[in-house]
Order: C-alpha cells, then structure tokens, then sequence
C-alpha cells in the first residue's frame, strides 16, 4: 500500500474536528434567534447551546477507546455521522428539551474527532515534526468557530442552521472515511495487552499541569472584553476586535510552539517554561489592573496570546507518553478534564471578580500558572 500524504491526514483530522467545533462551540451566535424562536430567557438559551459541550464530557475517553482499538477513520467516521443524524433531527424539533437532548447528543458523537485526530498526528508524523503538526491540529477550534461566526448569524433561522451544520458533518464524514488512513500500530503478541501508560506519575503531572493551565487561559478569553470595556472604557466594538486579532495570534503561537518542542526534542520543557512566563505576566497583569495602570491592557493582551499558545505542547506530550496502543484514550482524558475546568472558570471567576474585582481573579490565574510549572514533570522522569 503507498504511503499516504500526512499533511493531507492531517488536514482532515483539522477538517474533522472542526466541522465538531462549528457546532459545539458555534452555537451561541443563534442565542438570539433561539429566543425569539422559542420564547427562551437569555438563562435557557445559554442551557441549550451548552448541551454540545456537556455531552462531549461523557463519551470522549469511550471514543479514544473506539481509535484505540478499531482506528481512526472509523471512530472519526461514525462520530461525525451521529452527529449529522442528531443535528437533522433538532431542525425538526419545536421545543427547547428536546432540542437540548438531541445537540447534547450530538456534541457527544461529534466528540469522536477531539480524540481520533490527535492519534493521526501521533502514527502519521515522526517525532521531529509532531509539535508543527500538533500545533496545526490545535487550530482546529477557531477555525470552527470562525466558519460558525462567518455562516450562521446572517442565516436567522434556526431550522435552516442546524442543517447547514448537519450538512457540514455529512460532508466531512464522507471524505474522511474515502481518504484517511489509519496510521501504523507497534506490534503487540497475541494475548497481550499493551502497558498502561497510567502506571507511571508523568502522564497524570501532564494532565494535572494542563487543567491549572485552563484557567489563566479562560480567565483572559472570557473577561478580556469585560475588562476592556468597563475599566479601560474600550468601544465594545474596538474591545472585540483587538481580543479577534489576540485569538488569531494564540493560533499563530501554537504553531511557534511546536516548532519550539519539535527544536528542543521536549514538549515538557517547553511547556514547563511557557508556564513560567504565563504566571509571570499573569501577576503583572494583576499588579496593573490594582493600581488602575494603563499598562494592564498590553499585559491582558500578551497573557491572552501567552496562555492560548501551549495548548498543543501538552497535548501532543500526552500522545507520545501513552504510545499508539492509548494514545486515543489519553488524548480523550486530556480533553476530558481540560473541558471540567473550562466548564467550571468562567462562573467560579465571575463570582470573584464580582466580590473582589479583576486583579484578584487575574492573580490567582497567575498563581496557578506557577503552580502549573512545577506540577510539569522533569524530563525522562
């Protein structure tokens, strides 16, 4: 069999995951149209777009587990073909339940892409060239996130969204189980089972270190234009604008860093040091917004960048430790409890800023940043 071209499987592992992301994380530019559709207060519209996200919670390890054992183009395959039978049948439903059932189960079949694409970078790239490759899969989310913001808002129906999103996760399932390729496996003797990777303390340091790093980077994306507009006294427009151009650059970053990783043949150190820096300007950023300095909106900017950047070191950290025999199951935990803390900081972080203002929340962001460095683990330990 030739051996197929890894940037084209790795494109369709992007593509893969973010037609899941168009829905997942797209949703909440139909909040209007779902309350002047369906009647729903801003509260019940924010329950129904979260469905995606809190079904995803429940299947993603289940579906490293499918990757694991069956491959990738099937797991990726058969989640995105969930996913358009569920987002069909929401078009057609006229009461908030219900639609709230059926994209909860969407987003949990659409999970399939978070792990089977990361397993496609880890068989199809060698080591050398895995950070680049991881960083590209990484963009996976914006870019989801743009194509909904470019393709729904102007729809202003909700029928007609959903299936255009359907029709997207039709399309891409198509071409994926036409093109892709499962990556080689290492060899395991029969009646074997391949060594937990669980074992050993590493892999739980890289997933510990990566929800402490969940904060600070949901902590800046979620409040930046808060801030901006009610300290700074920003245009919400120029607020929103400068935090689009910040998103775009901790893309960008991620992509620096895993060249850095693929240089440096480490994606701890890297990420450890990331870590570092992140806390650094973090208490900076903190320091500024308490004595109201005007510095704070430079520093709110480069700890947006500096905390999206090193998403992708942990990830592809976590797929080389667990080998290709869990790579699927691993890389889903790590989307498993990187999701719990971003589910959970936006709230537990309003409540403090509310009680203490911004430059306690950012602080303590900060603190865990540090926290995050040294919970990374030393190399070859």
């Amino acid at each position: 069999m030739r051996t197929p071209n890894r940037w084209v499987m790795l494109s369709l592992g992007v593509a893969a995951q973010a037609s899941g992301c168009v829905f997942m994380y797209g949703l909440p530019f139909l909040v209007p149209v779902l309350r002047e559709e369906m009647g729903l207060s801003l509260a019940q519209a924010g329950l129904v777009v979260g469905s995606p996200s809190a079904g995803m919670l429940f299947t993603l390890i289940g579906w490293g587990w499918v990757a694991d054992r069956y491959g990738e183009r099937l797991a990726m395959t058969l989640g995105l073909a969930l996913a358009t039978a569920f987002l069909a049948c929401a078009a057609f439903t006229t009461t908030p339940g219900p639609l709230a059932v059926l994209l909860a189960l969407a987003g949990a079949s659409g999970a399939s892409a978070n792990a089977a694409s990361g397993r496609v970078v880890l068989g199809w790239f060698p080591a050398e060239r895995r950070g680049v490759a991881m960083g590209w899969r990484q963009t996976a989310q914006p870019i989801g996130v743009a194509v909904a913001g470019a393709v729904l808002p102007p729809m202003g129906d909700l029928r007609d969204a959903l299936l255009t999103m359907a029709g997207i996760c039709l399309v891409t399932a198509v071409v994926v189980v036409s093109v892709v390729v499962d990556p080689p496996r290492s060899p395991v003797a029969p009646g074997q089972r391949a060594a937990s990777p669980y074992r050993s303390p590493r892999l739980w340091r890289v997933h510990g270190a990566s929800m402490l790093l969940v904060v600070p980077q949901f902590a800046t994306a979620t409040f930046a234009l808060t801030y901006l507009v009610a300290e700074r006294h920003w245009n919400p427009t120029a607020a929103g604008q400068l935090v689009a151009v910040a998103q775009f650059a901790g893309a960008g970053g991620r992509l620096l860093c895993g060249r850095w990783s693929d240089w440096a043949r480490s994606r701890v150190r890297p990420m450890r040091r990331l870590a570092l820096l992140n806390a650094s300007v973090m208490v900076l950023l903190a320091l500024a917004v308490q004595v109201d300095s005007t510095a704070g909106t430079p520093l709110l900017i480069a700890a947006l960048v500096i905390s999206m950047s090193g998403n992708g070191l942990a990830f592809t950290a976590v797929s080389e430790m667990a080998g290709s025999a869990w790579a699927g199951r691993a890389l889903g935990g790590q989307n498993t409890v990187q999701n719990l803390v971003a589910a959970a900081t936006p709230a537990t972080l309003g409540v403090l800023i509310a009680e203490t203002g911004f430059g306690v929340a950012f602080g303590l962001a900060g603190v865990l940043a540090l926290a995050a460095a040294f919970a990374t683990p030393p190399e070859g330990s």
